[in-house]
């Protein structure tokens, strides 16, 4: 009988099952682009600390997505269910339930307009993290998300609107949650933009990178993003974000967001005004860009250039194209064939002859011909081609000019003899 019940104390747990940071069994496995599976919970904390690698490999890390591991779910549910209910892997393993039952969490939805409703949405956090059912179940209960937006509307404490959108950051991208967040950008009886303008200002890092990536989420259409440049300070604020913070996810958010919000002229030309061609043009002169961040700004960087204010501020800065030219055949064949049609905006359609000149200091001809022969897109070639012939031009006349001086400076002592 001892023996018995020292078997039980000693079950192995199989080693994939383990979150390699947590050590526990995982509740809900997610695999990042290295391969590598953490649980959920243990690999946002790590995210949210301004990690930019992968805990196990210690690789960077050139994107931040994950993706569920529903193979691996099945094979620990199912491993479990062969474990005695007294078991220590049965006690720390994921069940339908967390700490706060889904019961209480539908009694905490109802009374959140009560006294402690910082409590109470911390405990709604510690649910939606706790597994994907659990998220799922909170976002189709009736009311939850309207319940916990009218929060954030109500309040003014910074602590509670940043637990808010810790919850919101956490289930955004369940079905429907988006269109419903949307929806509550457009009404005109709440104030809800200015609380994200609060957390950008006065927030935690990790709070204001949820922020961002939220409004990434919610600038479904036109009405939404006239909404966000409407707003005054909000365009602003995210941009101030994007240029000042150094922690590469705080960045690639802000460049998100950025992206999704200006798809209007109105937008375009305001960030222009803020100076984001010079912001971008720092990001992508540091050498310790990250590949994605890198494909960001110049995505940014060509839809700025589709206004004339645009492509007028990116042909007078010279580090800016400088930046973009040494990018080319560097990064990703997508961040290639944006800043192919950056250089093309300014020195094709804008016609900017000091563009195409600072272009062609920095071997800009050369490095656009790798790219056309490169396995660049059919539209990207075609652009290619456009650049060429504008490059050219500018070196043909450089080379010329240059033949002229060089003659013109030569002073000959040849000594003509004459035949008898």
């Amino acid at each position: 009988m001892m023996r018995n019940r020292r078997e039980e104390l000693y079950v192995t747990v199989p080693s994939l099952f383990r979150c390699p940071i947590s050590m526990d069994v995982m509740k809900s496995p997610v695999s990042l682009c290295t391969g590598v599976t953490y649980d959920r919970n243990s690999i946002q904390t790590w995210l949210s600390q301004g990690h930019n690698t992968c805990p196990a490999t210690m690789q960077i890390l050139p994107s931040t997505d994950f993706t569920p591991n529903l193979t691996l779910r099945r094979l620990i549910n199912v491993w479990l269910q062969h474990q005695p209910a007294n078991s220590p892997s049965a006690a720390t393993t994921p069940s339908s339930s967390s700490a706060v039952s889904k019961s209480e969490v539908l009694e905490i939805v109802k009374n959140l307009n009560g006294e402690n409703r910082l409590s109470s949405l911390v405990k709604i956090a510690e649910f939606v993290k706790y597994s994907d059912e659990n998220r799922r179940f909170f976002v189709n209960s009736s009311g939850a998300i309207a319940n916990v937006v009218g929060v954030l509307v109500d309040s003014d404490v910074v602590e509670i609107c940043e637990t808010v959108i810790a919850v919101l950051d956490l289930v955004v991208l369940e079905n429907g949650v988006k269109e419903q967040l949307n929806k509550e950008v457009l009404r005109s009886d709440r104030d809800f933009l200015s609380k994200f303008l609060l957390i950008l200002r006065k927030g935690k890092l990790s709070s204001r990178i949820q922020t961002a990536r939220i409004l990434e989420f919610i600038a479904l259409d036109a009405d939404s993003q006239r909404k966000f440049v409407e707003d005054q300070g909000l365009l602003y604020e995210l941009h101030v974000f994007t240029r000042t913070e150094t922690n590469r996810f705080a960045v690639e958010a802000g460049l998100s967001a950025l992206i999704a919000i200006s798809t209007t002229r109105p937008a375009r030309k305001e960030l222009v005004r803020f100076g984001i061609v010079q912001t971008v043009g720092k990001i992508l002169s540091g050498s310790d860009s990250a590949r994605v961040v890198v494909e960001k700004s110049l995505k940014l960087l060509e839809t700025v250039a589709t206004c004339t204010e645009g492509r007028a501020a990116i042909g007078k800065d010279e580090e800016c194209l400088m930046a973009v030219v040494t990018r080319l055949m560097k990064s990703s064949r997508a961040a290639t064939e944006h800043g192919v049609t950056v250089l093309w905006s300014v020195c094709c359609l804008a016609r900017d002859t000091a563009a195409r000149e600072v272009v062609g200091k920095v071997n800009g001809l050369t490095k656009v011909l790798l790219v056309m022969q490169s396995d660049c897109s059919t539209g990207a070639r075609q652009t290619c081609g456009e650049l060429v012939k504008a490059l050219r031009v500018v070196n043909n006349n450089t080379s010329k000019n240059y033949s002229k001086s060089c003659l013109a400076s030569y002073d000959t002592k040849t000594t003509h003899i004459m035949p008898y």
